[in-house]
């Protein structure tokens, strides 16, 4: 007599924490960066994983380099998984830097994108400028995800500065701000030569931002993840996430990893 057996695990083990939240997020967002997944790989994350991503971003400038039919399956797999689908912030400042601005949006919207990253981590731009941008993509319908900081190793961040930006381009249109920390997570904004966190910096960051369901972190390692998530709560918003790494980062927000089991019953609740 053949058994019928229940697949589903018990909600304990699923989620011990008992706080992660289904889709559409609005905290505990995560971010993954695809640095140049081909397509079959990429349908491999989406039926393993798309359910813990929120925003995937295609890295740099890799858009213009997929063939056209490819990059559009891309996206259209992604947004059947309820994710918002982003270039990367470099081919925005490089359409900039080469005045094809207008050709950029019409390119992300016909490619399918449902959003774009605004951002000045190598070239310069203006605050006027930037407002621009934000609204110009906001009113053609696009979510807006902005980013602070400069990809130059050995930059900081001004704690004061960065609230200030944060509220200016909250105020022009966009969801959430990113607090740059590169692909690598090395020397640069809240991460030392050495990849670890900066505490003072991340203390000093929390005091003066209002909103913290509105800003992401980038922490593309497992220990900056592990820092964010024990300092802010399972709930912080994280990016550029390597897109093998998408699950682990998954048990460790919801205490399904040692680093941080001890949450499951301990952690307060996180409050924005």
């Amino acid at each position: 007599m053949e058994m019928t057996v229940n697949l589903k695990w018990p909600a304990a083990l699923t989620d011990p924490s008992g706080r992660r939240l289904g889709k559409p997020r609005s905290q505990g967002i995560t971010m993954v960066i695809d640095k140049g997944l081909g397509l079959h790989a990429f349908d491999d994350l989406m039926s393993t994983a798309g359910e813990h991503i929120d925003i995937l971003k295609f890295g740099f400038g890799t858009s213009p380099l997929y063939p056209a039919a490819v990059i559009r399956d891309k996206i259209e797999l992604a947004k059947q998984n309820r994710i918002t689908v982003i270039p990367g912030g470099t081919l925005l400042e490089t359409a900039v830097a080469q005045d094809v601005v207008p050709a950029f949006f019409r390119l992300v919207l016909a490619l399918g994108f449902n959003g774009i990253e605004v951002s000045d981590g190598t070239i310069a731009l203006p605050r006027s400028r930037r407002d621009e941008l934000i609204r110009e993509a906001a009113d053609l319908g696009l979510r807006v995800f902005t980013e602070y900081g400069k990809k130059i190793f050995g930059s900081r961040i001004d704690v004061f500065e960065f609230a200030k930006t944060a509220e200016s381009d909250f105020q022009a249109g966009a969801d959430l701000v990113t607090v740059e920390a590169r692909e690598s997570g090395v020397g640069v904004g809240l991460f030392d030569e050495r990849g670890a966190c900066r505490e003072q910096d991340l203390t000093d960051m929390l005091g003066v931002i209002p909103n913290r369901g509105r800003v992401l972190w980038e922490a593309p390692q497992k220990e900056q993840q592990v820092a964010l998530i024990k300092s802010i709560g399972p709930q912080v918003n994280l990016g550029n996430i390597p897109v093998q790494d998408v699950l682990a980062l998954e048990t460790m927000r919801r205490g399904l990893r040692s680093d941080t089991f001890e949450l499951n019953h301990h952690y307060s609740d996180y409050v924005i």
